[in-house]
């Protein structure tokens, strides 16, 4: 069995892939896997990083700039689709997959259409309660259209057929270990609630300013403190330190990268984020209560509706960008970690409900059935 996976330009299109190919080596060691991405994008070093076979195509997205710098790039654009879709054949020719896995991004686009047209089944996967553009465009001629929730089937056409539902893969080790095994790990040798915030690899600059806030104001309150700033975060130790906080102390792990995320949900009793698709699934995975802080600057605002699939099913707490400060923040976290907990505990018992723990298998057994149709 040969699968070709193609998506790439954010982690939420990349991780949710290399979680599939890692299920499908698994469950059959001898299949072998292709990963087609962006040159230069960051699905060309992190496929590689995680010993998944990686090919680049020559493509770039649409500029939303109406200047001349983005007609340049869209001028440029339309070149790399016309170069992409030359590699794409050529990738596919020589690779031959049984079947072909999108799951984001515009580098889906050319490999798809040539599947398409070399007549090789291909199937979308979209992550976000609010299906892309890539999907939307490809999404009749695909095997199968995968989305994570009901919310997410009904922003398709209602005269699709060929849509079912079956979440977002995630890293098989989520959830995997247990809260005190976690805390041990970590190094944290207390009993107080643990809050785990982070805003990706870049780093979330709301977040990153009202997280150093609130650190201050409770340096001196029972609470552990899990914080990821990104790339651009760095302010963030300065402004600790200036203020007398001890980042070696055994109450803090600040730090720019959260590499060991699964230890540290198991560990968290709130989680503070963004509401990226591949990170809310994480979170109802590991069944932890979380209070989102939607990204405005993704396209057609996707974080938003995102975090309110699950702030519907009074799973989630939600607060926008425009209205971050450090008193609704305050407000938001008393709310879920006081009284007992009764709010923590009514999210937890949601996404226990809600919760697809299975996405990777349901996905194998979809890509089987139609391959097994075809041959």
């Amino acid at each position: 069995m040969k699968i070709l996976f193609t998506g790439g330009g954010t982690a939420g299109h990349i991780n949710p892939a290399i979680a599939l190919a890692q299920h499908f080596k698994k469950t059959e060691p001898n299949c072998e896997i292709l990963y087609v991405g962006a040159n230069g994008g960051m699905e060309s070093r992190l496929v590689p990083e995680e010993g998944i076979d990686f090919k680049g195509i020559t493509i770039s997205g649409f500029s939303r700039k109406l200047n001349l710098e983005g007609f340049k790039k869209n001028l440029q654009t339309l070149k790399n689709i016309f170069i992409a879709s030359k590699e794409s054949k050529k990738i596919l020719n020589d690779f031959k997959p049984d079947i072909c896995i999108g799951t984001g991004g515009y580098v889906c686009g050319p490999i798809l259409r040539m599947a398409a047209k070399m007549k090789i089944p291909f199937i979308i996967h979209d992550s976000n309660s609010f299906p892309g553009v890539t999907t939307k465009l490809l999404a009749k001629k695909a095997s199968k259209v995968l989305v994570i929730n009901n919310e997410a089937k009904q922003h398709l056409p209602k005269n699709l057929k060929n849509v079912e539902i079956t979440g977002t893969p995630v890293r098989e080790n989520i959830a995997v270990c247990g809260k005190d095994e976690a805390k041990q790990k970590l190094g944290i040798d207390n009993d107080y609630p643990v809050i785990l915030s982070f805003g990706g690899s870049l780093g979330a600059k709301a977040i990153n300013e009202v997280m150093a806030k609130f650190i201050v104001r409770h340096k001196n309150d029972k609470l552990n403190f899990i914080h990821g700033f990104g790339k651009r975060g760095h302010f963030v130790e300065d402004e600790l330190t200036k203020n007398g906080i001890d980042l070696k102390g055994k109450k803090y792990t600040i730090k720019e990268y959260i590499r060991n995320m699964a230890e540290c949900l198991a560990a968290a009793d709130l989680v503070i984020c963004r509401a990226g698709a591949t990170t809310l699934s994480e979170i109802q995975i590991a069944k932890k209560p979380a209070i989102l802080i939607p990204s405005p600057n993704v396209a057609e605002n996707h974080q938003y509706y995102n975090a309110m699939a699950l702030v519907n099913e009074n799973a989630a707490s939600i607060i926008e960008e425009k209205n971050l400060s450090l008193e609704t923040l305050e407000k938001e976290v008393s709310k879920i970690l006081e009284n007992n907990k009764k709010i923590a505990n009514e999210y937890y018992k949601n996404l226990e409900r809600i919760a697809i723990t299975d996405s990777c298998e349901r996905i194998y057994k979809i890509s089987k059935q139609i391959i097994n149709e075809r041959s």
